[in-house]
């Protein structure tokens, strides 16, 4: 016992010894060795809606417009600015409501070129739905279209990245359609990303390709996620989210938030505040905000701006040390993305004798921004159209409602176009959906009703046909905003207790919009498609003028 003291005390003594003259570290060595902060980019856009050639409309560069946009340009400005640590990601509408080049094909080729231009990330949209649940899967799974094959002459393969929809869930089981969350790892950080679309997409897609499925509510969808990825102890969350807001101006800074309103912002204020970056989408304009806390940011729509996110995280904590964003405008200088631009001009090729085949002519610009009474040249001229195609299933008045107009058709030439002349492309890119018209019975009463229900949650002024006509009150409160005593048809006032034969597309037929009231419309009739209509009623009617009749009335 006493020589195991005896050791003890001198091993103890040694150790103390020991201790005592090795050398301390100086604060900045103890400084060096602390990891050095991750840097991530994430590079995201929206809304590019199939616009695989550069879309017609502009941006603001120092106050001036400049075209922008086009797919192979975007994947060059992508691949100018990746980094080791970064990811390409998407807020929706990635496909749907697109130019014939890519609609012909059901979106194969958006696809193929968001493949290409090294997508990673897509959250569902409400436009991923236009063809159905089914026909989404195909999109990421691939194989050929289980009605048309494969048009191009090979196999699609389908999306080499993941579609992300937190809260799109199968009726039958309550799984989501696809996975909900995404991790990537950057080398000792890794980083959440959460996708989902709008909780109304119900009302402004079409119920029959989504009838298996249901969408949930956005910010339970996000807290949930949010929840699993704390508990695996992520702490950089980025979402990305198919809904959006209204700046008050379309601002000539695209890195600006004036005014913002919308629906993003209770998003961003009830989302935990463990949500560092909203990517958001669908309002089709372009902002970077901070609410909440928390990055907001949106890339206009068809490829036209990049959104570049530089983040600065902590790899001890994996917390965001700082964050910042800057909207680029992708200007087509210099050359488009090799493999990307062999694409478009693939599918250009093919579908090109169809596209540049002149359907009619026009005599002035048609717009589709609506004045202050809320109707636009086009609207009424689409209305018209769809009028003049279900005359033969007595139709009387037609209703077209704006979100359909995707387009303007414009006066100007182009390579394939003299001055005035509207070709089948154009006539496509404006009437996208391929939805067919409903002829039905409503009463006088119920039209009524119709009116009222344009002045719901979201404003929406259908576009009427000739010879019907109203006036409506900005300030009357909700269900008496029409005076049931401006309601017309050729001058005659509408008899509430009359049924009146009225044709709107099926969209809207099936309560599309908020306009619940055409469920009940009787004996009712099938037309031609909206994209027939319109062609044939240009074939008929070329030159077309622009009509002055004043068919809706806001009342001061």
């Amino acid at each position: 016992m006493k020589i195991f003291n005896t050791l003890f005390i001198a091993t103890l003594s040694f150790a103390l010894s020991a201790c005592s003259t090795r050398p301390q570290k100086s604060d900045a060595e103890a400084v060096e060795t602390k990891k050095e902060p991750v840097k991530v980019r994430v590079l995201a856009f929206n809304d590019l809606h199939g616009n695989l050639e550069g879309p017609s409309g502009s941006v603001y560069v120092n106050g001036e417009k400049v075209k922008a946009g086009g797919a192979d340009f975007l994947a060059a400005k992508i691949a100018e600015r990746r980094t080791p640590n970064s990811i390409v990601v998407s807020a929706g509408d990635l496909i749907g409501a697109s130019p014939l080049i890519s609609a012909l094909f059901h979106d194969e080729p958006t696809i193929e070129a968001s493949n290409q231009m090294g997508l990673e990330l897509n959250a569902v949209g409400n436009h991923e739905f236009d063809e159905g649940v089914d026909e989404l899967i195909r999109m990421q799974n691939g194989g050929c279209h289980p009605k048309d094959g494969c048009q191009d002459g090979d196999d699609f393969a389908g999306a080499s990245f993941k579609f992300l929809a937190a809260n799109v869930f199968w009726k039958s089981d309550g799984k989501t359609i696809f996975a909900s969350t995404h991790i990537k790892k950057f080398g000792p950080v890794s980083v959440g990303f959460i996708g989902l679309t709008l909780e109304d997409t119900p009302s402004i897609v079409s119920s029959v390709g989504i009838k298996d499925v249901r969408f949930g509510n956005e910010v339970q969808a996000i807290n949930k996620a949010v929840s699993e990825f704390q508990n695996d102890e992520i702490e950089t969350i980025v979402v990305l989210i198919h809904e959006g807001g209204f700046p008050t101006l379309d601002q000539s800074d695209r890195n600006d938030c004036p005014g913002i309103s919308g629906p993003i912002l209770e998003i961003a204020k009830n989302t935990s505040d463990a949500v560092d970056i909203f990517v958001t989408g669908h309002t089709h304009k372009a902002y970077i905000c901070e609410m909440n806390g928390k990055l907001v940011t949106a890339a206009k729509s068809y490829g036209r701006l990049l959104t570049e996110i530089d983040l600065l995280i902590d790899p001890e904590t994996g917390d965001v040390i700082s964050q910042e964003a800057n909207n680029i405008v992708i200007d087509r200088k210099g050359e488009g993305h090799p493999e990307v631009s062999k694409t478009i001009e693939k599918y250009k090729s093919i579908v090109s004798p169809i596209a540049n085949k002149a359907i009619g002519k026009i005599t002035a610009d048609f717009t589709r921004e609506a004045d202050e009474n809320g109707v636009s040249p086009l609207g009424k001229l689409i209305a018209d159209i769809q009028l003049a195609a279900t005359k033969t299933n007595g139709a009387q008045i037609a209703f077209m409602n704006p979100g359909g107009i995707r387009a303007p058709l414009t006066m100007a030439p182009s390579s394939v176009e003299a001055e005035g002349v509207v070709t089948y492309s154009e006539a496509q890119t404006t009437q996208p959906f391929g939805n067919g018209l409903v002829t039905m019975s409503l009463t006088g009463e119920q039209i009524k009703f119709l009116l009222e229900a344009q002045f719901g949650k979201k404003r929406t002024i259908l576009q009427p046909s000739a010879g019907f006509s109203y006036s409506w009150l900005e300030s009357a409160p909700p269900g008496a905003k029409v005076d049931p005593k401006s309601i017309k048809l050729n001058g005659q006032l509408l008899d509430s207790e009359k049924e009146y034969r009225i044709t709107v597309n099926s969209f809207i037929a099936d309560g599309g919009d908020g306009f619940d009231i055409l469920k009940a419309g009787t004996n009712r009739m099938g037309g031609p498609l909206d994209l027939e209509a319109f062609v044939q009623y240009f074939s008929k009617n070329s030159p077309i003028s622009i009509s002055t009749e004043t068919r809706v009335l806001k009342e001061k």
